[in-house]
């Protein structure tokens, strides 16, 4: 249960896809001047390095991060995610990559509250030296919380129970990031029984959830089961950067699901996600869907289909 590492992961275009509805959702958050919780529940070692024997065993980071590095013309929003990951780049060179514990750090406010969840012994203990290595710099540099309680919390636990006692937060506002390996089956079930759990907690809150799109009958069925969850409202999208290859290996398209979404993000991905197709997008089988419904009653109304290619 222990073998994967995001770390061989890193930067690619799944990440890509991921750490940018999660800057979306997050600034949304922050318009306003109330605290909110950023729940990670798979959070992995937190920051990455892309010269690393992991890294660079694949390079996947140039399916994403990658070419994004020196375009010029970049959407306003895509460039809050390239300008994020070059600021922890200070000499220009692409070498280290942030995970969604280190970018919710960036983007959330001081006031806002960070709990993150990792299981895995060795990525967990990354996770912990990487925090403390930057409270340790925070405070060389003169930084001191105004505000009682701890930021950020890191807990070598499963995600998928920890969550619970976390809801409500005190502020009736939180997101909750959910990626896991997927590598057991039984995490399509686990994620599908833990939204059901948190939103029974917890009706109001933002739940994104990162899946591949795989040939396995649990993945290609995953997307339908999460429409039919309890929520206000959700919001689908897909990034296909090449054709799927006959074997079926190899990841080519990922999707977020966002429960309760800002009302603000569908217009946001209509607009970058054919830049994203153009950009990553390796052969004709590139493309991107976008889909968002809406909770009815005791049924789902699809309110917006979108697909395009490249």
């Amino acid at each position: 249960m222990f073998s994967y590492r995001h770390a061989f992961h890193a930067g690619n275009h799944a990440d890509v896809l991921k750490h940018f509805v999660q800057i979306q959702i997050l600034q949304y958050l922050n318009q306003k001047d109330v605290a909110y919780t950023y729940i990670d529940t798979h959070a992995g070692a937190g920051v990455y390095a892309l010269d690393s024997a992991q890294a660079a065993k694949n390079a996947e980071f140039e399916t994403g991060i990658a070419p994004l590095w020196e375009r010029s013309d970049l959407p306003a929003p895509l460039a809050d995610y390239v300008s994020l990951v070059k600021g922890m780049n200070p000499s220009g060179k692409m070498r280290y990559y942030p995970g969604s514990p280190y970018v919710a750090e960036q983007v959330a406010r001081e006031m806002d509250r960070i709990r993150l969840f990792e299981l895995h012994p060795a990525d967990s203990r990354l996770l912990a030296d990487n925090f403390a290595k930057l409270e340790q710099h925070q405070a060389a540099q003169g930084k001191r919380s105004t505000v009682r309680g701890k930021r950020v919390i890191v807990n070598k636990a499963d995600g998928f129970l920890g969550v619970k006692a976390l809801l409500p937060p005190p502020s009736r506002r939180a997101l909750v990031l959910c990626d896991p390996p997927y590598e057991d089956k039984q995490d399509y079930r686990k994620v599908v029984d833990m939204l059901g759990d948190a939103l029974k907690r917890f009706p109001s809150g933002t739940y994104a959830i990162w899946y591949p799109v795989l040939q396995r009958i649990e993945a290609r069925n995953f997307a339908e089961k999460l429409k039919h969850l309890p929520a206000q409202g959700w919001l689908n999208v897909t990034l296909t950067i090449s054709t799927p290859t006959p074997d079926g290996i190899g990841l080519h398209t990922s999707g977020m699901f966002i429960l309760n979404p800002p009302y603000t993000l569908a217009a946001t991905l209509k607009s970058v996600m054919p830049y994203l197709v153009q950009v990553l997008g390796r052969d004709k089988g590139a493309a991107f869907t976008l889909d968002s419904g809406e909770q009815a009653t005791s049924r789902v109304q699809d309110k917006r289909a979108v697909t395009r290619r490249s």
